[in-house]
């Protein structure tokens, strides 16, 4: 057989049915661009022998039928069911079928072959599937959009575009007016939308520049080196009446710039910049998810909102809120909560959220953690890092309202005020969950005027790095805390620490300073009223008469400092269990009762290493007086700190303290991003 010639035979078979199978596995673009993506010429092709080409018994061109009784036939010539000139079944993504009276069966004539397209496609929705050369694209101009390789997915009145087919639609262009916009209703059989920008600016001035009405899964895809911007109206009067896939008749009121009834994906690596007058920025009523792209949201409401659940994995992502929350899911619907719906989970990229309330909100769970490569669009996962800054930040604790002897690294005198905390009447929390907040990696800086970290239920830290400056609780949880393994949690002002009911501290490094008690295991509900419980806005009568709590301490390294007035280092309204861990507390108590360590229940300290600093007696642990001053290191052979201030009552769990002259040989372990507030040991 010579081989000297080569020519090229079609493939011609593989029927968009095949392709459609492969719609769910790729987030990047269309299954079938990735096909033909992976082929070096524009027409999917095979080599062959040029004397088997020559020898008439294989047709090598597309228009060409072989005559031979040995022919190799392209079915999507000789048939008539799949035809080439097709918007949106090209006769070259129809597969491979060959006809030969000899040894080569076509799949269309077999009965265990696939069935042709004339039989099935009937049945099937309609998808654009094109290579990139021949799928719609629409450009933007002043007069409105035109589209070119429309076929009969696309419609096109003015500045509206209407998209009714699953596949692949490049945008451009700059235009502004009341009809501006891209309107998605496709079958939710139907494969997925990707709608590439490609440098578009899009303005509605009456309305949603993006609309999915109905779809199975939508992407908008931000194109690299490509900057794109959406505005919407301030206000809405339109109203959209469609009947769903049920066959349900639903009216509707776009309700974000960027505006999804069904699941939608925001990626690319492009820049989107979204400014929502009216409302919400982008917002879908089932899932949420950001891969990647530099994006931008300016919105009155809420920046992102999935209310089925948001998940970020990349990208570098800038929310402003004037009026609404950062990001936010919120499903009230009892089963979708039962199933985890109403969750934010970031799992990557550098999030900064400036906004009037909360920076993140879910109904049900916020977890941040970090990602799996695999499924980062780069081959590589990264902890994400988040700076949140809610209601202004944290701007009236910390006011010097009394004295003070010294005064290390902004310390003493500035942290005079013990008063009440001055957080608003609305939720302005950092990261708020009604069920549980799980943080196992990350970076994250809040700067809160109301809670740092506050969840309904839980609060779980085993990892990362957290830093919370707040004019309330630096970390509470309703029910639990627990604080382990590789966790490093910094309280840098507060009017309480940490506060929950019931406290472990099991690992990790932790530090807080506050104008009121450092760490607080009070909550829950007591038939009687106990202990100091205070009358800030719900702790002690608010819980039927009382609260109660319980702190333990089994691992880890710890710092509380409190300012003055009637502050307690650590506080329980139940007992107090340390049996491991370091601990280091500053307490300048100037009255009332409690001091470095105050429980009304028992407190049982077996273990560990526990040295506090105050100006006052303590009510629990093993106190001595001795004379402290900011100068000189005080502990004992085991451990050793250098206080803030000065004073003359110390508690230690390791023996008599005294003048630590040198910290030589012993480990060093700092407290926050100080360098000096640090704790020795041995």
């Amino acid at each position: 057989m010579r081989m000297g010639n080569k020519h090229r035979i079609l493939l011609g078979g593989l029927t968009t049915a095949s392709f459609a199978l492969f719609a769910g596995c790729s987030d990047s673009t269309s299954p079938v661009n990735e096909f033909y993506n992976q082929i070096p010429d524009s027409i999917p092709s095979m080599e062959i022998p040029g004397d088997l080409a020559s020898s008439g018994s294989i047709a090598t061109n597309p228009n060409e039928t072989a005559t031979s009784s040995n022919s190799v036939e392209s079915t999507a010539n000789s048939s008539g069911n799949v035809p080439t000139s097709s918007p949106n079944i090209p006769a070259s993504s129809a597969g491979i079928a060959f006809q030969s009276s000899n040894s080569i069966t076509s799949p269309a004539s077999s009965s265990s072959a696939l069935t042709p397209a004339s039989s099935s496609m009937d049945n099937m929705a309609q998808v654009n599937d094109n290579p990139s050369t021949d799928r719609p694209v629409i450009t933007y101009g002043a007069s409105g959009a035109t589209v070119a390789n429309a076929g009969n997915c696309v419609t096109v009145t003015g500045g509206t575009v209407k998209i009714t087919c699953g596949g692949e639609y490049d945008f451009s262009g700059n235009y502004s007016g009341n009809d501006a916009q891209i309107l998605v209703n496709t079958p939710k059989t139907d494969t997925t939308v990707y709608l590439n920008m490609k440098g578009l600016t899009l303005t509605n001035t009456a309305d949603a520049p993006i609309y999915v009405q109905k779809s199975n899964k939508t992407f908008v895809v931000a194109k690299n080196g490509t900057t794109n911007t959406f505005t919407d109206a301030a206000t809405r009067t339109k109203t959209y009446s469609y009947t769903n896939d049920a066959g349900q008749a639903k009216t509707d009121t776009t309700g974000a710039c960027i505006y999804a009834k069904d699941d939608l994906t925001i990626k690319g690596e492009g820049t989107l910049i979204v400014k929502a007058n009216y409302n919400n920025g982008i917002h879908t009523s089932n899932d949420l998810r950001v891969k990647n792209g530099l994006i931008t949201v300016n919105a009155k409401n809420n920046g992102l909102k999935g209310k089925g659940s948001v998940a970020i994995s990349g990208g570098t992502i800038n929310i402003t809120t004037t009026e609404g929350d950062g990001i936010k899911s919120d499903t009230d619907d009892a089963t979708d909560l039962k199933d985890g719906k109403g969750s934010i989970e970031i799992t990557g990229g550098e999030i900064t959220i400036t906004s009037a309330f909360d920076g993140l909100s879910a109904n049900n769970a916020v977890t941040i953690a970090k990602g799996d490569a695999k499924d980062a669009d780069n081959g590589e996962a990264k902890a994400p890092t988040l700076k949140i800054t809610t209601g202004g930040g944290q701007k009236c604790l910390g006011t010097s309202t009394g004295g003070g002897n010294g005064g290390r690294g902004g310390f003493g005198g500035g942290f005079g005020m013990g008063g009440n905390s001055c957080s608003p009447d609305s939720s302005m929390k950092g990261i708020k969950a009604d069920s549980s907040i799980a943080i196992s990696d990350g970076v994250i800086e809040i700067n809160s005027h109301d809670d740092g970290i506050h969840s309904g239920g839980t609060v779980t830290v085993t990892g990362g790095k957290v830093t919370v400056k707040t004019d309330d609780d630096g970390v509470h949880a309703d029910k639990a805390l627990y604080v382990k393994d590789n966790a490093n949690v910094s309280v840098t002002m507060a009017y309480e620490g940490m506060e929950s009911p019931d406290m472990n501290f099991e690992g990790g490094i932790t530090s807080v300073i506050t104008t009121d008690d450092g760490w607080n295991a009070a909550g829950g509900t007591s038939t009687t009223t106990v202990g100091n419980t205070g009358g800030r806005g719900g702790w002690g009568g608010g819980f039927g008469g009382g609260s109660t709590g319980n702190l333990k301490v089994t691992g880890g390294f710890h710092y509380i400092y409190v300012g003055t007035g009637d502050t307690d280092g650590i506080d329980s309204n139940g007992g107090i269990n340390i049996s491991g861990g370091v601990i280091i507390v500053e307490c300048r108590m100037n009255g009332g009762m409690g001091g470095m360590v105050d429980s009304d229940g028992s407190t049982t300290i077996s273990g560990g290493k526990l040295l506090g600093f105050g100006t006052n007696n303590s009510e629990e642990g093993k106190q001595y007086s001795v004379n402290f001053t900011a100068d000189n290191y005080y502990g004992t052979s085991e451990i050793a700190f250098k206080p803030s201030f000065s004073g003359s009552k110390m508690v230690s769990s390791v023996g008599q303290p005294a003048v630590v002259n040198s910290v030589n040989g012993m480990n060093k372990t700092c407290f926050g991003d100080s360098a000096d507030r640090c704790v020795y040991t041995k």
